[in-house]
Formats: C-alpha cells, sequence, structure tokens
C-alpha cells in the first residue's frame, strides 16, 4: 500500500472508493475536494483505495459527498485521537520486514533469545538453538531498565557487538531495546529497535525512532490503555515511519500471583482499530515458565502475528529474569505445539 503521511497530519475524514475506479476519475474526484480548501492524502492498497480529507471538516457532510459521487463506497469521520495508525486511514494490514522475515496477518512469527546478552558462547548457543526450532528473529538486552539501580545492567555496547556477532553467525535478524535517542548511532546494525514498556511514552524517543526509518516493536506500557498505546504508535508513524509491531506484554493490576496480567482481549481490539500488526510477549505477562506454553496457545487462538518469548540456555543462571525463560529445549517443545496450530504463513490449522 502507498503510504503517506506529515508531520502535522490531521486526517477527520476518509472515503473508501469502489473496487475498480479509474485513475482519472479518483483525480477528478481529488481535484474536486482540494477547490474547496482540503489537502487530500491517497492511500492505494491491494483491497481497498481511500481518500483522506485534511482540514477542518466541521461542516461537510459526509453522507451528501458519499452518495453524490458514485465512485465513492462510504464516508467516515475519524473521531479517534489516532489517525495515521488508524484502520479507517488504512484500512490494508500493514506487513513489517525485518531483514528477510515478514511479520503481519499472513505471516506468524516467533522471537526468541534470552533477557540479556551474558556472553558470546550463550547468545550463539541460543541463536543457533532456537532458529532450529523455528524462531524467525533473535532477541538480546544489551541495555536492561532495571527496577533496582542495583540489578544487572546488561553490556551495553559490547552487548550490541555479540548480538551482532549470534546475528552473523545464525543469519537470524536481530531485535534489542534502546533506553534513549543518544544510544541511535549503536542501533545501525540492528534490524529491529524495542521500545520497551517504561519508554511507551517517552515522546522525545518515539519521534527519534520514527525519523530513523528502521522497523520498531513497540510495547504497551504498565498501566498504559490501549487508545494510550496507539497514541504512542501515533507518533512513531506520523514521523513517516508506518514499519510499527505493537506487543501486549500484560498490563499491572491488583493480582500478585503473575507479575502482569495478560490482556488478551487487546489483541483482537488492536487488530481492530489498528493496521499495524499485533504480537504477544506471554514472558513478561506471566513472569513464572509453566505459563508461557499456555499463554502462547491463548495469544494464537484470539489472533496474534507473533510471539516473543524469553529462552535461556541455563535459566537457572541467568542474570536477569529467569524465572520466565523457557530452556531450549522447553522451546523447542512450544514450537513444536504452536506449529500444529499455526502455520508460520499465518493460516491456523485444523
Amino acid at each position: 500500500m502507498t503510504y503517506l503521511c506529515t508531520e502535522r497530519m490531521e486526517v477527520i475524514m476518509v472515503f473508501v472508493l469502489k473496487p475498480g475506479v479509474p485513475r482519472e476519475k479518483i483525480d477528478r474526484f481529488i481535484r474536486k475536494i482540494e477547490a474547496d480548501g482540503f489537502s487530500t492524502i491517497l492511500s492505494t492498497g491491494t483491497e481497498h483505495t481511500v481518500v483522506c480529507l485534511i482540514g477542518n471538516t466541521a461542516k461537510v457532510d459526509v453522507d451528501f459527498i458519499a452518495q453524490t459521487n458514485d465512485i465513492v463506497e462510504y464516508g467516515r469521520r475519524v473521531t479517534e485521537p489516532y489517525k495515521a495508525v488508524n484502520r479507517a486511514v488504512h484500512p490494508d494490514d500493514t506487513l513489517v520486514r525485518v531483514g528477510n522475515v515478514v511479520i503481519g496477518e499472513g505471516f506468524f512469527r516467533v522471537i526468541s533469545g534470552p533477557c540479556s546478552v551474558e556472553s558470546e558462547e550463550q547468545i550463539i548457543e541460543v541463536a543457533r538453538s532456537v532458529k532450529k526450532s523455528g524462531a524467525a528473529l533473535l532477541r538480546g538486552g544489551a541495555f536492561k531498565p532495571r527496577t533496582s539501580p542495583y540489578s544487572f545492567q546488561g553490556l551495553n555496547e559490547t552487548g550490541i557487538k555479540l548480538l551482532l556477532a549470534a546475528k552473523k553467525e545464525s543469519g537470524m535478524p536481530v531485535v534489542t531495546e534502546i533506553m534513549n535517542q543518544t544510544q541511535l548511532p549503536l542501533f545501525e546494525e540492528v534490524d529491529l529497535i524495542q521500545v520497551g514498556a517504561r519508554n511507551m511514552q517517552n515522546f522525545d524517543l518515539l519521534r527519534e525512532v520514527g525519523r530513523c526509518k528502521k522497523p520498531v516493536l513497540l510495547k504497551r506500557g504498565f498501566s498504559n490503555t490501549v487508545e494510550e498505546f496507539l497514541m504512542s504508535a501515533e507518533y512513531i508513524v506520523s514521523e513517516g515511519n508506518p514499519q510499527v509491531i505493537l506487543c501486549e506484554r500484560g498490563i499491572r493490576t491488583f493480582e500478585t500471583m503473575t507479575r502482569n496480567t495478560l490482556d488478551l482481549s487487546a489483541v483482537p481490539l488492536l487488530k481492530q482499530k489498528s493496521h499495524l500488526p499485533v504480537i504477544v510477549d506471554p514472558s513478561h505477562a506471566a513472569g513464572v515458565r509453566r505459563l508461557v506454553p499456555a499463554l502462547s496457545r491463548a495469544a494464537v487462538a484470539v489472533g496474534a502475528d507473533g510471539l516473543m518469548i524469553e529462552s535461556h540456555n541455563n535459566p537457572a543462571e541467568a542474570l536477569c529474569d529467569g524465572a520466565q525463560s523457557l530452556d531450549l529445549s522447553q522451546f523447542s517443545l512450544l514450537m513444536d505445539d504452536i506449529r500444529r496450530r499455526v502455520s508460520f504463513e499465518g493460516k491456523l490449522m485444523s
């Protein structure tokens, strides 16, 4: 799909055109709208063509325009505060390309690896194993945002170098978390930049990763609503970068037996409201290794486009989050189970 956006884009009304409309009729319709003082965005996809009006449309009769233009299927106002990530503006699903991997509707993918990169031997062993089990991307933390300043903070720049070594060894695209925009020069060879839950509303960082044009994995904040989550994605996309993956990783509730509470209802809701792909992180949601397989199956059932699962070659000795990490054999068994439920091309199996 052709996707255009501007820094100050404020789409208020959209018109979905009938299939097969000749381009000259579309151009005539756009010229007529622009003659009335509006700016437009033409969004052309495989199934839908949408014309978006930009400007003060308070006195515009959307039904009148739809009824008096034979090329218009229907029109509607976009009342939600998020515009660029709104499915009404961009009806077709966005596919995010990370290296040679496609993520989105029709392409179910699994991301796996340790919470933290600890050594070259560790990350390469994990990379080889999770790739053999069917994971498409390798994750590993180099910079670690921790609640306590006395906890392990990651290997920082060295961690990125070791992660890139594992990328070279395994051929897998890699994802790792950025803490602030000053670190961006270190992420030039990182394939997918993760913005973590603690930074979901770090708006300066969101703008910068939007400008850098790399694919971004955006995690939902601990106590943020779905609308706030989408507004954070809006910051990235409004800077010209539509390559965003949303990650539901659980929210903070009154429950104490799990690390967080996985909001599975957010998955179909996000896919209804937005065109961006949605994946689930059951490891951070539960914080309990034994719950990860069941939550992974549940994520598949509600239509997630993928999973992000923590795995480690020796969870008992992990420097962080060992309690929620699967060992490599457990991850392999889980992947076999998932493969029976969904092909990695995204089609549900019987």
